[in-house]
């Protein structure tokens, strides 16, 4: 697949949103990485909660430099969800068809986003997933396999969804999606919001597929996992469950 060959999308504006938190080291390689492999009309939104390292700084300097980086520099650290949003909202009052969620330390690969956004010819919202057939986890321990896959398959049977990789967080969302999932009613902030965004488009009637990644450990920095964003995940999947049930999902 050439650079920019994305069957039906061709002419689809593409946003990528990299959420940043102290993630210097990461930032340009990746953007640059980014840049590479999506069409000349893609372009990268970074997304950065007022990191104390200067990643805001560096997202201004490549965004002058490139000329296909947009910077929305949020005020303080308010968790994962949060800053997704604000980046969809800012996405929406653009003309992106196609948005991309994805890490900035490289656990996904930039190199998977033709496979991606490819996809998405076929597809309401595509999942980069560890837990379909050909997917895999690099580098964990197995302490953090253990969690992540029982946190998939917990939430998985409680929703009663298909879906294997229910907290994956690489995903390329079609413009029609999160106008209608109502972004508002979204309160995760953590993992939790991957589980949520993807049930509520689901609850919509949106195809959702997973294609397989490998995914790494980060390159530079200490993970963000806490216990707090499992407790988040784990007492919100059945909240969700509840509110489908009653309708007001």
């Amino acid at each position: 697949m050439k650079k920019g060959d994305y069957g039906g999308n061709m002419v689809s504006p593409i946003l990528i949103c990299l959420p940043t938190y102290n993630e210097r080291p990461n930032l340009e390689p990746m953007v640059r990485a980014i840049l590479n492999v999506i069409p000349e009309h893609g372009r990268v939104l970074v997304i950065d909660d007022s990191s104390p390292d200067g990643t805001g700084a560096l997202a201004d300097r490549l965004a002058a430099e490139t000329g296909r980086v947009d910077v929305l520099h949020r005020p303080r650290k308010e968790g994962l969800g949060r800053a997704y949003l604000a980046g969809f909202r800012h996405a929406l009052a653009g003309p992106a068809e196609l948005i991309v969620e994805m890490d900035c330390d490289f656990s996904h690969d930039p190199a998977d986003l033709p496979r991606l956004l490819a996809t998405a010819d076929d597809a309401d919202v595509v999942l980069g997933s560890r837990y379909v057939r050909g997917g895999s986890v690099g580098n964990w321990g197995l302490a953090r396999r253990v969690l992540s896959a029982g946190a998939s398959v917990y939430a998985r049977m409680m929703l009663g969804v298909e879906i294997r990789d229910l907290t994956g967080g690489f995903k390329c969302y079609r413009r029609r999606v999160l106008e209608e999932i109502d972004l508002d009613a979204i309160a995760s902030l953590g993992y939790a919001f991957q589980i949520e965004t993807t049930y509520r488009a689901l609850r919509r009637g949106f195809r959702v597929v997973e294609i397989p990644i490998t995914f790494v450990e980060r390159r530079v920095g200490g993970s963000k996992m806490s216990r707090s964003i499992v407790l988040e995940a784990i007492l919100k999947v059945p909240a969700l469950r509840l509110a489908a049930l009653r309708g007001r999902l």
